[in-house]
């Protein structure tokens, strides 16, 4: 599966570099729709309630309301998973919440399981530097992705794998971190970070990962034709 996502901050659709700097704003949530309507699911991160300072509650309500859509950013509890739920996201993603400084949270992820079905939930296994990194990418843990992801299976039905390195630079994606990560687990992984040509696309879908693209869609490097008609194949 193939999937354009749709990053909020203040109300308006953006694309970030290492999850830091912004290097662009695209048009309307409304109009991103529309240009993704022939994709089958599209991912929204809320990117104020990651970073806790606030949230995009409305716009991603909206967006669920409207079509197939995973929500994440700022779940960090099973009322908030819940809810996202309630308003019509298909799946949550969980990312900061999953860790603690001790390793897996595996008490708050049950309590999220257990709230909207295993199913259900995605944990974010987001790594920079070797290491998987929470708050908006801006705190490492002494944590490996592809170390935690058979503790973590137990919980959820898949990973949403960022390669933060190259997170929004268009500089390639690393296949050989995503192959790592696709032997240490069966289950769902969705691979991001770099991704800059149709080939690129195919070799991770040839690895059995789904690929989830922001940059490379919103500056034009990739044909959003091409790529549905990529999706649809699958």
């Amino acid at each position: 599966m193939i999937l354009p996502s749709i990053d909020l901050m203040e109300g308006k659709v953006v694309q970030l570099v290492q999850g830091r700097r912004k290097a662009l704003e695209a048009d309307s949530p409304a109009a991103m729709l529309e240009r993704f309507a022939a994709f089958r699911q599209i991912q929204v991160i809320d990117l104020d309630a990651a970073l806790g300072r606030g949230g995009n509650d409305e716009i991603v309500a909206w967006l669920a309301a409207r079509a197939s859509i995973r929500a994440g950013g700022g779940v960090r509890s099973p009322e908030r998973a819940r809810r996202l739920i309630e308003q019509g996201a298909q799946k949550v993603i969980v990312g900061t919440a999953a860790f603690h400084s001790a390793g897996v949270n595996r008490e708050l992820l049950a309590e999220l399981r257990d709230a909207v079905g295993r199913e259900r939930l995605i944990v974010a296994v987001d790594s920079l530097g070797g290491r998987i990194v929470v708050k908006g990418w801006r705190e490492a843990t002494a944590l490996r992705a592809e170390e935690v992801l058979a503790e973590l299976e137990p919980y959820c039905a898949g990973f949403l794998c960022t390669y933060v390195d190259k997170e929004g630079t268009l500089e390639g994606a690393d296949l050989e971190w995503f192959a790592r990560l696709r032997q240490a687990t069966r289950a769902e992984l969705t691979a991001a970070g770099g991704v800059a040509t149709l080939e690129q696309v195919r070799a991770l879908l040839g690895l059995g990962l789904n690929v989830a693209l922001g940059m490379a869609i919103y500056t034009g490097r990739l044909d959003l034709a091409e790529l549905a008609a990529l999706d649809r194949a699958g």
